[in-house]
């Protein structure tokens, strides 16, 4: 569910019942702080009257309307608020945030008074273990909520995106560019993902699974985006839980989508390709080469990634490589190199592993499709052709507690249906090193609600080929992902 998916109607209806609930609130907190009370029900000159009875500076409103800095603002004057009025237990700090206006209209409503500015009242005697274990509590729980509502971390494990992500890569992934989702597995330590730090023991109880949800967000995920997404056919953890990964967001629900020659076509147009986009190539030589002048060659142009040497006695007469277009033609133009050709698969080389049935689609990474992809509302015919293309994605992906296929026919629940209508909206995702790279093409579609977030920047890299400081690649540094 995305912000442009709500009615105007239905934003006036939960924008108007936040307003009601705050007013409420304010209006009997002014009341108890001897402030007047109408002022509650004015916008921002009720934040103004909020951040003088807690004590905090006026110009703090400004901050409210600061992305991700309004997060720890709102946080600290909410607190201290509650504070003002005699509420310090953990049990009314943590019910304050996480049920928050309506437990603020209890508090404010509830036998409470107006102790004075939170940050003039004397401090809760305290021993350094509690001093400790408080903040220590708010850290975790203000980590955890900016890597739900926010952003997450995230390291590059594979070159599946090289040159456009290297290896070694920490990004920043954005969870409010396509809504952050609400969590499916609660029971979990705070701060992992599917296994406890360092080893293989889950850190979660999937005792309880609830119904997720995805809060409002700025955009949907578009043709070009980088995603970070749930690796689909995980199916050893719970959707929310399994492993990360990080590819091209190259067609949408909606869509058809070919590769011919290794050029993405959408809707039979083709499609710009990444900037760094990667395929495999062989290079060779017009006479024997040194290993040292190899060296030089593959240092001054990158050429580590899959390097697969072809030698004879005496040196290296070829190698294949991946590396992108223009460092092809640059490669073509050494005097000792005789040509550069991409290591396309041809029409007739079938990769039995390809999506979505070899058996029925003899297709390979090169030339694949037409495959249109399924959207929410498309109606399929349960026929052979349809259920060897969609089967799997009906069967693993779309919720449904009991579903058999066999060959031309699909049942539900024990019931044979002779069509099927989908109910999310799916993606196709592609690594930008074309020929490296375990994808769509090879697993299927991604279900929009496997979908993480966006993939916004690079704040640090590491080449793990050097040693500490020269393994640090400063230029990608807090560079954008495109």
């Amino acid at each position: 569910m995305y912000l442009n998916d709500f009615s105007l109607t239905f934003c006036i209806i939960v924008l108007g019942g936040w307003y009601l609930m705050q007013g409420i609130a304010y209006h009997k907190f002014f009341e108890k702080a001897n402030q007047p009370s109408w002022i509650g029900w004015v916008p921002f000159y009720n934040y103004y009257v909020h951040m003088k009875i807690i004590g905090r500076p006026v110009w703090w409103v400004a901050l409210l309307f600061v992305p991700v800095v309004n997060f720890f603002i709102a946080l600290t004057a909410h607190l201290d608020l509650m504070k003002s009025f005699g509420r310090y237990s953990y049990v009314d700090q943590s019910l304050g945030v996480i049920f928050a206006p309506f437990y603020m209209v209890y508090i404010a409503f509830a036998d409470t008074k107006y102790e004075g500015k939170a940050t003039e009242l004397p401090k809760r005697k305290r021993t350094i273990v509690q001093e400790w274990f408080e903040a220590i509590v708010f850290a975790v729980f203000a980590a955890t909520f900016i890597r739900w509502i926010f952003m997450e971390a995230y390291v590059i494990p594979t070159p599946s995106m090289e040159k456009s992500l290297l290896v070694g890569d920490f990004l920043f992934v954005s969870k409010i560019n396509y809504g952050p989702r609400t969590p499916k597995t609660p029971f979990q330590i705070p701060l992992t993902h599917a296994t406890i730090w360092g080893s293989d023991a889950p850190s979660y109880s999937d005792a309880i699974q609830l119904p997720q949800f995805r809060l409002p967000s700025l955009g949907k995920v578009d043709r070009g985006d980088v995603v970070v997404f749930n690796y689909p056919p995980e199916f050893k953890h719970p959707k929310d839980l399994r492993t990360h990964y990080i590819k091209r967001c190259v067609a949408v629900a909606g869509d058809t989508i070919e590769v011919k020659a290794g050029q993405v076509y959408i809707n039979g147009k083709p499609q710009d390709n990444p900037e760094l986009m990667q395929h495999d190539y062989f290079i060779k030589a017009n006479k024997l080469v040194s290993d040292h002048n190899w060296m030089k060659i593959i240092e001054k142009y990158d050429l580590f990634q899959d390097l697969r040497p072809v030698k004879l006695q005496g040196g290296i007469t070829s190698f294949y490589a991946m590396t992108n277009s223009e460092v092809a033609r640059e490669l073509e133009k050494l005097d000792f190199v005789e040509s550069v050709k991409i290591q396309l698969r041809d029409t007739s080389i079938v990769e039995p592993e390809i999506f979505p049935d070899a058996r029925y689609y003899p297709w390979n990474a090169d030339y694949f499709g037409p495959l249109e992809l399924p959207f929410r509302g498309m109606t399929i015919q349960a026929d052979e052709y349809a259920l060897a293309k969609y089967g799997s994605t009906i069967k693993n992906y779309e919720e449904l507690d009991d579903v058999k296929i066999d060959i031309d026919k699909l049942f539900i629940n024990g019931q044979e249906v002779a069509e099927y209508t989908f109910t999310k909206d799916y993606f196709f995702m592609m690594g930008d090193n074309r020929h490296n790279s375990a994808d769509s093409r090879y697993w299927g579609f991604v279900p929009e609600d496997f979908v993480v977030g966006e993939a916004s920047f690079i704040w640090m890299s590491m080449d793990d080929r050097n040693s500490f400081p020269a393994n640090i690649r400063w230029k990608r540094l807090f560079k954008p992902i495109e």
